[in-house]
């Protein structure tokens, strides 16, 4: 599995470490909250809105250069807006690992 990494972090920050701290604790702040949201909607099966929270989390798996993991949420957010729940599992897996990255940050 893809391992998150902080590199387009870096790029954007163009060497500004402040930016960069303040960034990465925007991202430890919203990712957790966003996820929540997420998992309570999964488990209501609320298609459109567990489609909606797996956009917004899109932005962040492709933030820590998690390039198939991104390919993997719009094809998941693509299966919830169809109804279904394929590569739930796949998706949920990149959000632990995200998770446990966020954590040694």
């Amino acid at each position: 599995m893809e391992q998150p990494n902080k590199f387009y972090i870096e790029s954007l920050s163009d060497g500004d470490s402040d930016f960069e701290k303040k960034l990465i604790e925007i991202i430890k702040k919203e990712f957790p909250e966003e996820k929540i949201v997420y998992q309570n909607n999964v488990s209501r099966k609320k298609n459109t809105l567990t489609a909606e929270n797996v956009h917004k989390l899109k932005h962040k798996i492709s933030i820590f250069g998690l390039e198939q993991g991104y390919r993997t949420a719009v094809e998941f957010e693509n299966n919830l807006r169809e109804g279904s729940y394929e590569l739930k599992d796949e998706f949920e897996a990149i959000l632990l690992t995200i998770t446990n990255y966020l954590q040694k940050l």
